[in-house]
């Protein structure tokens, strides 16, 4: 193809991510399954291709699904990236897989001759739209030099941390931590208000002190006002995460006793059906759990993200 960038995958992270390629100049032709998903870069200067293996052609594919395989999938299934006649030269994935799935995947690609980059990201949909994504990379060096305008153009900071698969090491304690933090923060919340402060001074304040983030900013409109149909990540995602945390730790002999009682709430959270919503839900079930009824405070409050 003309373009020398492809990408397959344009869910909640993906379509923002394709816009800062094109908003710095680069050739982008799309591919996702639902195409009308992918209309709306066209008025961003993104080609829309017809399959993934048209995506062939172009030099550097990057990929971002939900699972391992359904990154299997888009590459080896039927009709998948390099299962034609034609190979791109380099994959990048940037999706949330474990390193064993990724490893897997490394060997069958290089057995092809096309060189394989893990880029996962840290943030969300809101964080990848002002720029303000971390890429954390691992492959060989020579790769991610290759990638590295491309990352950049997506990010506010890209980071190479080795050969391999490291990246997805980085990724699974990465959000095996974002479990971890919300599940104390959706706790000390809750103290806070059956105490008497209002949730939404107890937030400010939190993020003002020495424990506040950027990762607290951003969730405290969401824990303020009740908006979990704002959803950045779902329940169903974070166990899927708390569950490759926990492999991890077990493959390599590490206790995780927070990340371990942090999982079952998550997964009981599941059960509770919540399905399409955002994962900061959780503060309602540690509320339940203390007889504590919520109710939206309906206060304007900056997640600090704006760009």
């Amino acid at each position: 193809m003309a373009n020398s960038i492809g990408w397959i995958g344009l869910g909640r992270m993906g379509e923002a991510m394709v816009r800062h390629l094109t908003q710095a100049g680069h050739g982008v032709s799309v591919w996702n399954r639902t195409r009308s998903k992918a209309e709306p870069l066209e008025g961003s200067g993104a080609t829309i291709a017809g399959s993934k293996q048209e995506l062939a052609g172009c030099e550097i594919v990057f990929t971002m699904v939900s699972t391992t395989d359904d990154l299997k999938q888009v590459l080896f299934g039927e009709g998948g990236l390099v299962a034609g006649s034609r190979q791109p030269k380099v994959v990048v994935d940037s999706s949330s897989i474990s390193q064993e799935g990724s490893a897997e995947i490394r060997r069958q690609l290089e057995a092809m001759g096309v060189g394989y980059l893990c880029a996962p990201v840290s943030g969300n949909a809101k964080v990848a739209k002002a720029g303000k994504l971390l890429i954390v990379a691992s492959g060989p060096r020579m790769l991610y030099e290759k990638a590295e305008p491309y990352l950049q153009a997506m990010a506010r900071k890209v980071m190479w941390v080795g050969e391999g698969e490291l990246a997805r090491v980085w990724k699974i304690a990465h959000n095996t931590m974002f479990g971890v933090v919300i599940q104390n923060l959706c706790e000390i919340t809750v103290l806070a208000e059956k105490a008497g402060i209002p949730r939404h001074v107890f937030l400010e304040s939190i993020n003002d002190s020495v424990l506040g983030s950027m990762y607290t900013k951003y969730k405290t409109p969401t824990l303020t006002n009740l908006s979990f149909e704002q959803v950045t990540f779902t329940p169903k995602l974070l166990l899927k995460d708390m569950d490759l945390g926990l492999a991890a730790a077990r493959a390599y002999g590490v206790a995780m006793p927070a990340a371990a009682a942090t999982r079952e709430s998550v997964a009981r959270m599941v059960g509770h059906g919540h399905d399409d919503i955002d994962f900061a839900v959780l503060l309602l079930e540690t509320a339940k759990d203390a007889g504590l009824e919520l109710k939206s405070e309906n206060v304007k409050m900056s997640d600090g993200l704006e760009s």
